[in-house]
Protein backbone atom coordinates (compact mmCIF):
# COMPACT_ATOMS: atom_id res chain seq x y z
CA UNK A 1 0.00 0.00 0.00
CA UNK A 2 1.35 3.35 -0.87
CA UNK A 3 0.24 6.86 1.17
CA UNK A 4 0.08 10.03 -0.38
CA UNK A 5 1.50 12.49 2.34
CA UNK A 6 0.33 15.64 0.68
CA UNK A 7 -2.86 15.69 -1.88
CA UNK A 8 -5.10 18.31 -1.27
CA UNK A 9 -8.62 17.31 -1.39
CA UNK A 10 -10.81 20.37 -0.04
CA UNK A 11 -12.46 22.53 -3.10
CA UNK A 12 -10.28 20.94 -5.70
CA UNK A 13 -12.78 18.52 -7.45
CA UNK A 14 -16.08 19.90 -9.28
CA UNK A 15 -17.55 15.82 -8.34
CA UNK A 16 -16.09 15.90 -4.75
CA UNK A 17 -13.23 13.77 -2.74
CA UNK A 18 -15.24 10.41 -2.67
CA UNK A 19 -14.58 8.97 -6.53
CA UNK A 20 -10.82 10.56 -6.25
CA UNK A 21 -10.44 8.69 -2.84
CA UNK A 22 -11.88 5.27 -4.52
CA UNK A 23 -9.58 5.41 -7.81
CA UNK A 24 -6.84 6.09 -5.43
CA UNK A 25 -7.69 3.00 -3.87
CA UNK A 26 -8.23 1.41 -6.37
CA UNK A 27 -4.62 1.75 -7.72
CA UNK A 28 -2.97 0.65 -4.29
CA UNK A 29 -2.94 3.79 -2.60
CA UNK A 30 -4.81 2.91 0.69
CA UNK A 31 -3.87 6.53 2.52
CA UNK A 32 -4.10 9.97 1.97
CA UNK A 33 -3.18 12.90 4.02
CA UNK A 34 -5.01 15.99 2.92
CA UNK A 35 -3.66 19.13 3.87
CA UNK A 36 -4.84 22.90 4.38
CA UNK A 37 -3.86 25.92 3.08
CA UNK A 38 -6.21 28.85 3.22
CA UNK A 39 -8.89 28.67 6.38
CA UNK A 40 -12.55 28.11 4.23
CA UNK A 41 -10.14 24.80 3.95
CA UNK A 42 -10.11 23.61 7.00
CA UNK A 43 -14.09 22.39 8.36
CA UNK A 44 -13.63 20.54 4.59
CA UNK A 45 -10.36 18.82 5.33
CA UNK A 46 -11.91 17.63 8.61
CA UNK A 47 -15.19 16.39 7.59
CA UNK A 48 -13.69 14.49 4.82
CA UNK A 49 -11.41 12.94 7.15
CA UNK A 50 -14.35 12.09 9.35
CA UNK A 51 -16.26 10.62 6.86
CA UNK A 52 -13.18 8.46 5.08
CA UNK A 53 -11.44 6.15 7.56
CA UNK A 54 -8.56 6.57 5.64
CA UNK A 55 -7.57 10.16 4.82
CA UNK A 56 -6.32 11.76 7.82
CA UNK A 57 -5.53 15.62 7.55
CA UNK A 58 -2.76 18.36 7.99
CA UNK A 59 -4.10 21.74 9.26
CA UNK A 60 -2.44 25.08 8.48
CA UNK A 61 -2.19 28.27 6.87
CA UNK A 62 -0.16 28.58 3.11
CA UNK A 63 2.00 31.91 2.62
CA UNK A 64 -0.55 32.94 0.85
CA UNK A 65 -2.62 33.86 3.40
CA UNK A 66 -0.34 35.51 5.18
CA UNK A 67 -1.83 39.11 4.67
CA UNK A 68 -5.24 38.19 5.77
CA UNK A 69 -4.96 34.77 8.11
CA UNK A 70 -4.38 35.04 11.96
CA UNK A 71 -2.76 31.23 12.89
CA UNK A 72 -4.40 31.54 16.50
CA UNK A 73 -7.62 31.41 14.80
CA UNK A 74 -7.72 28.78 13.19
CA UNK A 75 -5.30 26.38 15.02
CA UNK A 76 -7.07 25.74 17.75
CA UNK A 77 -7.38 22.59 20.42
CA UNK A 78 -10.61 20.89 19.53
CA UNK A 79 -8.76 21.13 15.93
CA UNK A 80 -5.18 20.05 16.61
CA UNK A 81 -6.59 17.31 19.16
CA UNK A 82 -8.49 15.69 16.58
CA UNK A 83 -7.62 12.12 16.10
CA UNK A 84 -7.54 12.58 12.42
CA UNK A 85 -5.06 15.40 12.41
CA UNK A 86 -1.72 14.10 12.05
CA UNK A 87 0.49 17.41 11.63
CA UNK A 88 0.35 21.28 10.96
CA UNK A 89 0.62 22.33 7.23
CA UNK A 90 0.78 23.20 4.68
CA UNK A 91 3.20 25.94 6.24
CA UNK A 92 6.32 27.97 5.16
CA UNK A 93 7.34 30.67 3.03
CA UNK A 94 6.86 31.57 -0.54
CA UNK A 95 8.75 34.26 -2.51
CA UNK A 96 8.80 33.40 -6.10
CA UNK A 97 6.52 36.37 -6.99
CA UNK A 98 8.56 38.74 -4.97
CA UNK A 99 8.70 38.93 -1.10
CA UNK A 100 7.08 42.05 -0.60
CA UNK A 101 4.58 40.32 2.20
CA UNK A 102 8.10 39.04 3.54
CA UNK A 103 7.56 40.17 6.95
CA UNK A 104 3.69 39.15 6.95
CA UNK A 105 4.64 35.70 6.15
CA UNK A 106 7.75 34.91 8.07
CA UNK A 107 5.36 36.03 11.39
CA UNK A 108 2.65 33.74 9.87
CA UNK A 109 4.84 30.89 9.35
CA UNK A 110 6.65 31.60 13.19
CA UNK A 111 3.22 31.55 14.55
CA UNK A 112 2.72 28.26 13.20
CA UNK A 113 5.68 26.88 14.24
CA UNK A 114 5.61 27.91 17.65
CA UNK A 115 1.62 26.09 17.64
CA UNK A 116 3.08 23.06 16.30
CA UNK A 117 5.85 22.92 18.79
CA UNK A 118 3.07 23.46 21.49
CA UNK A 119 1.08 20.52 20.22
CA UNK A 120 3.81 18.52 19.43
CA UNK A 121 3.12 17.91 16.09
CA UNK A 122 5.02 17.47 13.15
CA UNK A 123 4.77 20.55 10.35
CA UNK A 124 4.98 19.95 6.47
CA UNK A 125 6.99 22.95 4.78
CA UNK A 126 6.14 24.74 1.59
CA UNK A 127 9.23 26.92 0.58
CA UNK A 128 10.00 27.66 -2.50
CA UNK A 129 12.41 30.95 -3.23
CA UNK A 130 13.12 31.87 0.24
CA UNK A 131 15.72 28.49 1.64
CA UNK A 132 17.85 30.90 3.67
CA UNK A 133 15.07 32.27 5.76
CA UNK A 134 12.88 28.62 6.12
CA UNK A 135 16.79 27.17 7.29
CA UNK A 136 16.51 30.04 9.96
CA UNK A 137 13.27 29.47 11.32
CA UNK A 138 13.21 25.66 11.13
CA UNK A 139 15.22 24.64 13.85
CA UNK A 140 15.80 21.77 15.71
CA UNK A 141 12.49 22.86 17.84
CA UNK A 142 10.10 21.46 15.51
CA UNK A 143 10.35 18.04 13.11
CA UNK A 144 8.56 17.16 10.04
CA UNK A 145 8.57 16.91 6.24
CA UNK A 146 9.27 19.66 3.48
CA UNK A 147 6.85 19.08 0.76
CA UNK A 148 7.11 18.92 -2.47
CA UNK A 149 11.16 18.86 -2.34
CA UNK A 150 12.40 20.66 -5.33
CA UNK A 151 15.12 22.80 -3.38
CA UNK A 152 18.86 22.61 -3.35
CA UNK A 153 21.30 19.76 -1.99
CA UNK A 154 22.86 22.85 0.24
CA UNK A 155 19.18 23.73 2.34
CA UNK A 156 18.56 19.62 2.07
CA UNK A 157 21.66 18.80 3.74
CA UNK A 158 21.02 21.56 6.73
CA UNK A 159 17.84 19.86 6.94
CA UNK A 160 18.79 16.32 7.05
CA UNK A 161 20.83 17.65 10.58
CA UNK A 162 17.64 18.55 12.17
CA UNK A 163 16.01 15.07 10.87
CA UNK A 164 13.10 16.54 8.50
CA UNK A 165 12.26 14.06 5.84
CA UNK A 166 11.67 15.18 2.40
CA UNK A 167 8.90 14.34 -0.16
CA UNK A 168 9.27 13.51 -4.00
CA UNK A 169 6.33 14.74 -5.76
CA UNK A 170 5.29 14.06 -9.75
CA UNK A 171 7.94 16.67 -10.72
CA UNK A 172 10.45 14.01 -10.14
CA UNK A 173 9.51 12.19 -13.23
CA UNK A 174 9.94 15.90 -15.20
CA UNK A 175 12.44 15.43 -18.27
CA UNK A 176 13.70 18.75 -16.96
CA UNK A 177 13.82 17.54 -12.78
CA UNK A 178 17.67 15.90 -12.89
CA UNK A 179 18.65 18.25 -10.39
CA UNK A 180 15.80 17.04 -8.14
CA UNK A 181 16.62 13.50 -9.01
CA UNK A 182 20.00 13.83 -7.70
CA UNK A 183 19.09 15.62 -4.79
CA UNK A 184 16.54 12.45 -3.97
CA UNK A 185 19.52 10.19 -4.74
CA UNK A 186 21.69 11.65 -2.25
CA UNK A 187 19.05 11.58 0.48
CA UNK A 188 19.10 8.62 2.65
CA UNK A 189 16.44 5.72 2.61
CA UNK A 190 14.99 6.29 5.48
CA UNK A 191 14.20 10.31 4.92
CA UNK A 192 11.86 9.97 2.19
CA UNK A 193 8.23 10.03 1.51
CA UNK A 194 6.03 10.62 -1.78
CA UNK A 195 2.97 12.71 -2.50
CA UNK A 196 1.27 13.74 -5.34
CA UNK A 197 0.21 17.59 -4.52
CA UNK A 198 -3.03 16.89 -5.79
CA UNK A 199 -4.39 18.70 -8.27
CA UNK A 200 -1.01 19.91 -8.64
CA UNK A 201 2.04 18.60 -10.30
CA UNK A 202 0.92 15.56 -12.33
CA UNK A 203 3.52 13.28 -12.86
CA UNK A 204 4.65 11.94 -16.51
CA UNK A 205 2.82 10.61 -17.82
CA UNK A 206 0.02 12.14 -16.87
CA UNK A 207 1.72 15.91 -16.90
CA UNK A 208 -0.98 18.51 -18.24
CA UNK A 209 -3.96 16.44 -16.47
CA UNK A 210 -5.35 17.16 -13.11
CA UNK A 211 -3.34 15.31 -10.74
CA UNK A 212 -5.36 12.43 -8.36
CA UNK A 213 -3.61 10.80 -5.23
CA UNK A 214 -4.06 7.21 -7.93
CA UNK A 215 -1.18 9.26 -9.55
CA UNK A 216 1.74 8.73 -6.81
CA UNK A 217 2.31 5.47 -7.89
CA UNK A 218 4.03 7.03 -11.08
CA UNK A 219 6.20 8.83 -8.72
CA UNK A 220 7.13 5.79 -6.72
CA UNK A 221 8.24 4.16 -10.02
CA UNK A 222 10.26 7.13 -10.53
CA UNK A 223 11.94 7.00 -7.37
CA UNK A 224 12.64 3.07 -6.86
CA UNK A 225 14.78 3.81 -10.45
CA UNK A 226 16.56 6.65 -8.72
CA UNK A 227 17.06 4.59 -5.42
CA UNK A 228 17.75 1.02 -7.03
CA UNK A 229 14.93 -0.30 -5.25
CA UNK A 230 12.39 -3.04 -6.01
CA UNK A 231 9.16 -1.21 -6.00
CA UNK A 232 7.68 -3.55 -3.34
CA UNK A 233 10.78 -2.91 -1.25
CA UNK A 234 10.11 0.80 -1.64
CA UNK A 235 6.60 0.51 -1.02
CA UNK A 236 7.79 -0.88 2.95
CA UNK A 237 10.01 2.13 3.08
CA UNK A 238 8.07 4.44 1.98
CA UNK A 239 5.42 3.11 4.52
CA UNK A 240 7.49 2.57 7.42
CA UNK A 241 8.82 6.62 7.34
CA UNK A 242 5.66 8.09 6.85
CA UNK A 243 4.24 6.37 10.05
CA UNK A 244 7.34 7.74 11.73
CA UNK A 245 6.69 10.96 10.17
CA UNK A 246 3.02 11.08 11.44
CA UNK A 247 2.90 8.60 14.36
CA UNK A 248 -0.96 9.99 14.44
CA UNK A 249 -1.94 7.88 11.31
CA UNK A 250 -3.44 4.65 12.62
CA UNK A 251 -4.24 1.96 9.94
Amino acid sequence: MFIDTHGHLTRQYADGADEIIKRAGDAGVGVIVCPTAEPEDIPEALNIARVHKNIFCTIGLHPDAADTAVATDFLTADVLNNDKVVGIGEIGLDYHCGDDNKKNQIKLFSDQLDIAQQFDLPVAIHTRDAEKDTAELLTTKNYGVLHCYTSSWDLAKIMLDRGFYFSASGILTFKNAADIRDVFAKLPNDRIVIETDSPYCAPVPYRGKTCEPAFVVETAKMLAEIKNLQIDELESILMENTLRLYPKIKL
